[in-house]
């Protein structure tokens, strides 16, 4: 069996991972082998090039940098983890994919449609079955991630970047509602995972799992 390749994006203190176990725990209670995993990171070489990307220390990056050191680290990604993974027959669970760079660079930064092209040679074209795209006004996750711990570089960013985000993730779900579901994430842990579930469950049909 070809496994599923599932995907979590939103803005800063969405909840993703939260609702990554969840998920996680859905297929493992199926039987299913799951692999969970981050962007950027994932592997030795793209979790130094988070470092980079993250450090406020790099407050001088241009946007061009950023969004290519992004697209290298998610290349190596997809060939050391991801897609092997999937071939085996295994449920990966990503938290972002390159909808978190179309949201951050090409509207976040504000580079257009480069930022698609470039992803698409460093993913082959490889595109998640399903995401899940928690949906929260920038605001406020920003609150829940102050609380949570230090604020990185992207996320110190000014607010004005930040709903620009927000407007490139609500685009990309309008434009793909067969693979993005926008999940309200001002709603209750329980509901968000009862939410989800459901969209599982009809995927899991649909693959005959």
């Amino acid at each position: 069996m070809k496994g599923l390749f599932i995907t979590l994006e939103g803005g800063d203190g969405a909840g993703k991972s939260t609702q990554i176990r969840n998920i996680e725990r859905f297929f493992t209670e199926k039987g299913l082998s799951v692999v969970h995993t981050r962007e950027p990171g994932g592997t030795p070489i793209s979790e130094k090039l988070r470092g980079i990307l993250l450090d406020n220390d790099n407050s001088e990056m241009d946007p061009v940098t950023e969004m290519m050191i992004y697209a290298a680290s998610r290349a190596q990604h997809v060939k050391e983890v991801i897609m092997p993974a999937v071939q085996r027959g295994e449920v990966v669970i990503c938290d972002r994919f390159v909808d978190s760079s179309v949201a951050y660079q090409a509207y976040g930064r504000e580079l257009g449609d480069m930022v698609r092209d470039v992803n698409r040679y460093a993913t082959g074209g490889l595109t998640p079955d399903i995401t899940f795209w928690l949906d929260i006004d920038p605001a406020a996750g920003r609150a829940r991630a102050a609380k949570a711990g230090a604020l990185d570089r992207l996320e110190v960013e000014k607010m004005d970047f930040h709903y620009r985000v927000y407007e490139g993730y609500r685009r990309i779900a309008e434009s793909e509602p067969d693979r993005v579901k926008r999940i309200d994430a001002s709603d209750t842990v329980e509901s968000i995972r009862d939410h989800i579930y459901e969209c599982l469950e009809e995927l899991c049909r649909s693959k005959g799992i």
